[in-house]
């Protein structure tokens, strides 16, 4: 911050007598309204307080969006008086968290820019930012699930696409420019290594919501195949990417206490490709021609498999969070990796329900969203618990005899 100085040339004299005193019986502004020194105080504490205020936010928006979009879609949900208004008003309140969280992160990089620089090339943090690109598209698909009930058709369309737009574009930018940190930074690998690379899979999961709104022939086989080819993009990379992450479980043994929540990242890809493709199953009659006998085997064909991986993965990172929990495994934000990946699992079973008729996946669908629930209320309330407290949006604490870091406002 500069101080105020005059302009080259500008006179600096004092106001004409009239202007510079006040009225007879009259009070200037500045005794009027005295000015007290603890509102800037108040101001810099407050802006002080988003200097810590990451990326990682933009985790609870996602784990509280798919608690809704995930609920209307449960078996027999249409039969639950009630059901589906719960679904819709928990989708509007990751709206105005992802409104609110939007406000904030651009206050942190307009007072604390050296700090997110810091978080932008960290190889611990700047894949995060794979969650603001899918928090954006979840919102936006859930306003075409749920949102639509409230604000209406046409807004809900307008919504969704904005959003599935920004979501897209800043996911397909994490999904090149991350990795590409990571190789030159050589960062630590961990299951967070998954999310620049899972988010075009959220636009391919959620963007057929979009294809009937769009006029017949090209536009909508456009958007359909650009799907696809995020589809096989994020496929392709999770396969990269998991290797690494389970030999570095293997290799150097179980993660960090705070980090073994990550180990549910892992059912994102999976759980939110078999949501795809069912969802590919749906269109593919009407937009390309193709039977839908052979679309829905496709489908199936592929996400049977994927979720019994996924059911095998969830029962192994939940014996390494169990073990975490009893050797003093605090809350911290990692605790939202319990949300929105379990979420994808029960849309996955919800379209595998939808596509086979089997009773089977619809009692998973039901299991797996009675966790997600428990998971979710577990987050939040730690979550608005850290926030009231101030220890979520505390700094690190220094080593001991550490100098104390710096105050001053950065911009």
């Amino acid at each position: 911050m500069t101080a105020l100085t005059p302009r080259d040339g500008e006179d600096m004299a004092p106001a004409a007598p009239s202007l510079a005193r006040p009225l007879p019986g009259s009070q200037s502004q500045s005794q009027s309204r005295p000015q007290s020194p603890s509102q800037p105080r108040r101001l810099s504490a407050r802006l002080g307080s988003l200097r810590h205020l990451g990326p990682n936010w933009y985790a609870p928006v996602m784990g509280t969006t798919i608690v809704g979009t995930a609920g209307a879609g449960l078996p027999g949900a249409d039969g639950i008086p009630g059901l589906r208004t719960v679904c819709t008003a928990v989708w509007v309140l990751s709206l105005a968290l992802l409104l609110a969280l939007l406000c904030a992160r651009a206050l942190h990089w307009a007072h604390h820019g050296d700090q997110a620089r810091t978080h932008l090339l960290d190889p611990a943090t700047a894949p995060f930012y794979g969650c603001l690109a899918m928090a954006l598209t979840a919102v936006g698909g859930g306003a075409l699930v749920v949102g639509r009930d409230w604000i209406g058709l046409p807004a809900a369309l307008a919504l969704d696409a904005v959003l599935f737009t920004a979501g897209t574009v800043v996911g397909l930018a994490a999904a090149v420019a991350v990795p590409y940190l990571l190789v030159v930074r050589r960062g630590t690998p961990s299951p967070v290594w998954l999310l620049p690379v899972v988010a075009p899979m959220v636009s391919a999961a959620l963007g057929p919501l979009l294809v009937p709104h769009l006029p017949p022939g090209q536009g909508q086989r456009t958007l359909l195949f650009a799907c696809l080819a995020m589809f096989g993009l994020s496929l392709l990379a999770t396969l990269v990417m998991l290797p690494v992450v389970f030999a570095r479980l293997v290799t150097s043994g179980p993660l960090p206490l705070a980090l073994t929540p990550t180990l549910f990242l892992v059912l994102g890809p999976l759980g939110q490709s078999t949501t795809a493709a069912g969802h590919f199953a749906d269109l593919a009659p009407d937009v390309v021609h193709l039977p839908h006998a052979a679309a829905v085997a496709a489908a199936v064909l592929y996400g049977a498999p994927v979720m019994g991986f996924a059911l095998l993965w969830l029962g192994l990172a939940g014996a390494l969070v169990v073990r975490a929990r009893r050797r003093g495994m605090g809350f911290a934000m990692t605790w939202w990796a319990f949300t929105f990946p379990v979420g994808t699992c029960v849309t996955g079973a919800e379209s595998l329900g939808r596509q086979t008729g089997l009773g089977a996946f619809d009692v998973l669908a039901v299991a797996l969203y009675a966790l997600l629930v428990a998971a979710w209320a577990g987050a939040a309330v730690r979550t608005v618990r850290g926030l009231v407290s101030g220890e979520l949006l505390a700094g690190p604490r220094p080593a001991p005899g550490a100098p104390l870091p710096g105050t001053a406002r950065t911009r």
